[in-house]
């Protein structure tokens, strides 16, 4: 995670922080799209999501997920803890709400989320800025998935229907990237962040 600094905007006062909502399907490559993004930009940090699901190879608790029992999960629901929560191929996906407090420190953050936590954040939080990683295809897509390795044939057969139906929601995205090359696509990632913090509204803002 970057480093934590202090923006202030021409009039003297704190900036406020961006959300960015990055959506995509799985096998897409958002995971690494984001981690070189987050890596390269300052004042960007990642929000670590809640998860019923367990660890692939090399995943870490508490830097990729927060991997909890399915008990866990439901207390924090339960206690309006999460800011979102939603199924995802059989398994729990949330977002602590603590994780949005970077905002109000001047930091932009960045949700990992599928399109059923998007169309929520999306009403809560409309100024945020919502992407779409999209593959140029979906039997590159399956591709990816299958070399990724880590799932059955029945897991990639029900993320390649879901992926199916979510490309479906990419259009009311305000950006859609293609990640066809991910050099290519790291870039694209970087222009839009790098041009929402420029925007006007966003400088002048007091």
């Amino acid at each position: 995670m970057s480093p934590k600094r202090e923006r202030i905007d021409p009039m003297g006062t704190k900036r406020k922080g961006i959300l960015f909502v990055i959506s995509a399907p799985s096998g897409a490559g958002k995971t690494t799209l984001i981690g070189r993004v987050v890596r390269v930009l300052q004042g960007l940090s990642l929000s670590v999501s809640c998860t019923t699901r367990r660890p692939r190879p090399g995943e870490v608790h508490g830097k990729d997920y927060f991997f909890i029992s399915m008990e866990e999960f439901q207390d924090m629901a339960d206690k309006k803890m999460l800011l979102e929560w939603a199924m995802v191929h059989g398994m729990l996906y949330g977002t602590p709400a603590s994780n949005l407090k970077v905002l109000d420190e001047g930091d932009d953050l960045v949700l990992d989320i599928d399109t059923q936590g998007a169309t929520l954040i999306k009403r809560q939080i409309p100024d945020g800025v919502f992407i779409y990683i999209m593959p140029p295809s979906l039997k590159t897509l399956e591709d990816r998935l299958r070399a990724r390795g880590g799932d059955s044939e029945e897991a990639v057969a029900i993320r390649l229907r879901n992926a199916e139906k979510e490309l479906d929601h990419a259009g009311w995205y305000d950006y859609i990237i293609i990640n066809k090359d991910i050099d290519e696509a790291s870039k694209a990632l970087q222009s839009i962040i790098i041009a929402e913090r420029s925007r006007a509204h966003r400088v002048l803002a007091s």
